[in-house]
């Protein structure tokens, strides 16, 4: 979910009942690039000239637990805590503190083929959604990791899939995309790796 602020503030930040409100995720500054022929000279580009322009808008990208049916939350903005100002839904609690609050959909339930289970014979499907254009790979404890091996293919617009075949029992892996070490979005299951990152975990049967 994209929250929004008028970059106009100092700072804005955002806190989540869910989390218990132990923690302020700030808002980032959405800068533009500036037309080069605002910086260039002669055909030169000037150095120490700022190439972005302020948006005029700060956000925060906040990815949805499963099991809410609401989302609460409250705002800081410029130090104080307040309600969300762009959204005019609040709720009271019976403490006397007020939150602002979005209702969230019923989730759709998640076919075996989006979650990565055995949708073909003999195979493990793993499906990843984003961008349509782009190279996405899985890796996981079946192939030591390698992000080069296994190459997912675009099957429709944005939506990559791979069956691979995998003997029965558990095992753990993560997709990459642009270089980064995603868990599946779709998959509940998860644990650290050894070194301290989340990755997904399935089961063969």
């Amino acid at each position: 979910m994209l929250f929004t602020a008028s970059s106009s503030h100092r700072r804005v930040g955002i806190s989540f009942a869910h989390e218990g409100y132990a923690r302020v995720h700030w808002f980032r500054r959405l800068l533009l690039p500036r037309d080069v022929a605002e910086f260039t000279v002669n055909e030169r580009i000037q150095r120490g000239v700022d190439q972005t322009v302020d948006s005029g808008i700060m956000f925060h990208l906040e990815a949805i637990p499963a099991n809410l049916s609401n989302l609460d939350y409250r705002m800081v903005i410029d130090g104080l805590w307040v309600t969300d100002p762009l959204n005019p839904i609040t709720v009271t609690r019976s403490s006397g503190l007020v939150e602002s609050r979005v209702p969230l959909p019923e989730r759709a339930p998640i076919h075996a083929s989006a979650m990565g289970l055995n949708a073909v014979p003999g195979a493990f499907w793993f499906s990843y959604k984003t961008d349509p254009g782009e190279s996405i790979t899985v890796a996981g404890s079946f192939n030591n990791w390698d992000p080069f091996m296994y190459q997912m293919r675009e099957t429709s617009h944005g939506l990559y899939t791979l069956a691979l075949p995998l003997p029965p029992g558990t095992f753990q892996y993560v997709f990459f995309h642009r270089g980064e070490w995603i868990p599946d979005p779709v998959n509940e299951r998860r644990r650290f790796s050894l070194d301290g990152r989340i990755i997904s975990e399935a089961t063969v049967p």
